[in-house]
């Protein structure tokens, strides 16, 4: 299957998206793993994300769109995928819907996920990043062993000050009205599923796989 995981900062998307991955035998592809793995690879749009990036500016839809189409269209793709954290803006999905035509693939359901905004706040309070590989882990949910240290490669892990209530609380208020017109734009489409994301992550699971008509 081919998917768009949609929703508000801490939601939850990234951990559905791993367990779909893991069940659906399908590849989970994140903005941010895309964009680092581009760098590594020094590839000539991973350049200039890097230099973008090192300048503390944010990447440009041509340079992402770019590495998007570069990665939807390789062989690790083939038998579908899970895009997690894009499009943003509907410029962004429309940009995606022609990069989709021209590798000849369609969408089978864009997966909104919905939360109101105390669960995001008490959800991101416990959420650490690693310094080193960039993994987001949430303590409430991860179990780790050690809180300070990251399972896959030892490096620090730590609260983002854009994981914090006030923070958290102004990224929701420009998600919604940056996004609004996007799930919009995958409504008349026909594609958007809305999926309550309160539950529990089983429970959640369990939606989103009757949405999609998969055995649960």
């Amino acid at each position: 299957m081919r998917l768009i995981l949609f929703g508000p900062p801490g939601v939850g998307k990234g951990t559905q998206a791993k367990l779909l991955s893991a069940s659906m035998k399908t590849p989970h592809i994140s903005t941010g793993d895309m964009l680092r793995e581009s760098v590594t690879r020094g590839t000539e749009l991973g350049k200039k994300a890097k230099a973008v990036m090192d300048a503390g500016q944010l990447v440009s839809d041509d340079i992402m769109i770019g590495i998007i189409r570069e990665v939807l269209g390789s062989t690790k793709c083939r038998g579908g995928f899970i895009l997690d954290g894009f499009p943003r803006t509907v410029p962004q999905a429309e940009a995606l819907t022609t990069v989709l035509t021209d590798v000849h693939v369609k969408l089978d359901a864009v997966l909104n996920l919905e939360i109101d905004e105390a669960q995001v706040i008490e959800r991101l309070s416990k959420r650490v990043t690693c310094r080193k590989c960039g993994r987001i882990y949430n303590l409430g949910i991860d179990h780790l062993s050690d809180p300070s240290k990251c399972p896959n490669c030892g490096g620090e892990l730590f609260q983002r000050d854009d994981d914090k209530p006030e923070t958290v609380r102004k990224r929701l208020r420009v998600y919604a009205e940056s996004t609004a017109p996007v799930k919009e734009y995958y409504r008349k489409a026909g594609l958007l599923k809305d999926i309550d994301a309160s539950g529990t992550v089983d429970r959640v699971n369990c939606d989103i796989r009757k949405a999609l008509g998969l055995p649960k």
